[in-house]
């Protein structure tokens, strides 16, 4: 009877213990990384699912992405559970299980290999790395266009079944919704190349010198025109919103050179923390140096392994088509990710493994298997390790889980596990801001501020810390060290007038009103508190105009003092 329900089995089984693994993560509380801007400060998340935030959805290019059906996703879940964490959380945690099941889906029916391809879904399941993408609310982009890539990949082998339109239509729908997820899945068409060569078999890789073949080969590479067309366009629209939101850094900032040696070390890297996952954390900052000897060694192991997966591939496309499967899944899926173009300040980041690692637990679902029989090892022999494998990885997962039940523990752990890291520090600092204890999170902002003098936030949440303790004259020092870093950042002038103006300094208080109207010229909070500064100076005329501004702009206050003196 269990050989007969094994499929339905495994599915439970695989549910069950990924639900129990990270179970955590429905308990856990929204972070202060990202997820204020993707939640729980974003008021065009909170309308809902309303035509003005769906529009809003397509037309952004707000933090400095451009990704509709994810902003969707975070309103649908703003309209059912509110600002609940347990809910978002919760709906992160059923993607994961579903991406799990549908990978366990489409590799029994590509290969109709039941265990080989239960436990490369339940390494996909079931490992630490992937607690990143699950816990992080803000990470639901990860999750999400990963399902969009599962249900591509079980459209193409269908149409790889039988090629016909009405079946490809789907495989360029579901990989637009997942570029309009995240469009780390740029890479698909390439990995759907790879699936023609193993398991699918649609063409055989090597020196093919007959023209029908080739004629094969060409008319499979063809067919992805239209995939090929969208992931460029996605890549062009990417770069563009990054672009417009600062977060792509300039060759001047992180040379070129600095960029393929960090990209080396960590492909070697994530492959280290695949087969043994410790010191995770949410943010990896760049190393200090790269030494030219270790580089070229990393590169050379790199290259070895490619030869060697080449080799044994020509050899024998049938027998180890996996492992160029596998090897060139993970090469190709990390490109978009792997630094070559920077985004943001970190050298390598847990969320970016999970498409990626899939390759490489294919190698090792298919791989040790083959090398078992070769020394005559019988197959059942694999469970005992497998499942012990699998039960050690659950127990890392429910552990590192547990670091993300708020930024506190989050951020806390970061720092025991890294070094230098003035993320983790700066946001470790904000976390105790937000509690009341400011002496504690000027100390951690200070930190963040030694190893990154330039760090924006840190210097700028600084002067918020000292100026909630009253010490005026050291905020107004740190936003101009904020603004001396950052001189568009209109905040800083903002809060430093209001810190000029706790001083009793308006005339100096209303230059800084006036440079954060100038570079945010919508905000109406700034002509309000200008005239709040001039009526102190006694400029009455002055006040007025600026409260008729600020009342213009939507500013509440504003009109609520026009109304209520009936000023027009």
């Amino acid at each position: 009877m269990l050989k007969k329900n094994r499929v339905p089995l495994i599915y439970i089984s695989l549910a069950i213990v990924t639900f129990i693994s990270f179970w955590n993560v429905t308990r856990a509380a929204f972070v202060n990384y990202d997820d204020p801007k993707y939640v729980t400060g974003n008021i065009h998340i909170q309308q809902g699912i309303t035509p003005q935030a769906v529009r809003w959805a397509f037309t952004t290019f707000y933090n400095a992405n451009w990704h509709p059906v994810t902003w969707i996703s975070h309103m649908l879940d703003f309209q059912l559970f509110g600002l609940n964490p347990a809910g978002a959380h919760t709906v992160n945690l059923l993607f994961h299980i579903a991406n799990t099941m549908l990978l366990f889906f489409v590799f029994h029916r590509m290969t109709k290999s039941v265990w080989r391809s239960a436990f490369v879904a339940a390494l996909f399941a079931l490992h630490p790395l992937h607690v990143q993408s699950v816990a992080w609310a803000s990470e639901r982009k990860d999750v999400l266009s990963a399902f969009f890539w599962m249900l591509a990949m079980i459209a193409y082998v269908r149409y790889a079944e039988r090629p016909v339109l009405k079946r490809y239509l789907p495989v360029i729908l579901f990989f637009v919704f997942g570029l309009m997820a995240k469009p780390m899945l740029v890479t698909l068409p390439l990995v759907l190349l790879l699936l023609d060569y193993w398991p699918l078999q649609r063409f055989q890789c090597g020196y093919v010198r007959t023209g029908s073949k080739w004629r094969i080969m060409r008319s499979l590479i063809l067919e992805k025109i239209p995939l090929f067309l969208f992931s460029a366009l996605s890549g062009i629209v990417t770069y563009i919103a990054q672009r417009k939101g600062g977060a792509v850094q300039s060759l001047g900032l992180k040379p070129l050179s600095i960029r393929i040696a960090n990209a080396i070390f960590s492909y070697l890297a994530y492959m280290q923390k695949m087969f043994w996952p410790e010191n995770l954390a949410v943010f990896y900052p760049y190393p200090k140096s790269f030494p030219a000897l270790e580089v070229a060694g990393a590169g050379l192991v790199l290259c070895g392994i490619t030869m060697t997966v080449l080799l044994l591939a020509f050899r024998n496309s049938e027998r180890h088509g996996y492992l160029a499967l596998g090897w060139f899944w993970y090469l190709i899926t990390l490109l978009p990710v792997i630094g070559i173009v920077q985004v943001g300040g970190q050298a390598m980041a847990d969320r970016y493994t999970y498409i990626p690692l899939t390759g490489l637990f294919i190698m090792v679902a298919w791989g040790i298997p083959e090398l078992l029989q070769r020394w005559r090892v019988r197959g059942n022999a694999l469970f005992a390790p497998g499942v012990l494998a699998l039960a050690c990885l659950s127990i890392v997962t429910w552990r590192q889980t547990g670091y993300w039940q708020n930024s506190i523990t989050l951020f806390g752990h970061a720092l025991k596990v890294t070094d230098d890291n003035y993320i983790a520090y700066a946001n470790y600092g904000n976390a105790y801001e937000a509690l009341g204890d400011y002496r504690k999170a000027i100390g951690y902002y200070d930190k963040a501020i030694e190893i990154s003098p330039g760090f924006v936030e840190a210097l700028f949440n600084c002067g918020n810390a000292y100026g909630h303790l009253g010490d005026y004259g050291r905020a107004i020092d740190y936003y101009g060290k904020t603004i001396n870093a950052a001189p568009e950042y209109f905040k800083a002038y903002f809060n430093r007038g209001y810190a000029y103006a706790a001083l009793g300094n308006y005339s100096q208080a209303i230059v800084d009103f006036k440079s954060a109207a100038g570079l945010n010229p919508g905000n109406g909070e700034a002509y309000f508190a200008m005239a709040v500064a001039y009526k102190r100076m006694g400029g009455s005329a002055n006040a007025l105009s600026a409260i008729k501004k600020a009342a213009k702009l939507g500013n509440k206050p504003a009109r609520e003092f026009l109304k209520k003196y009936g000023i027009n």
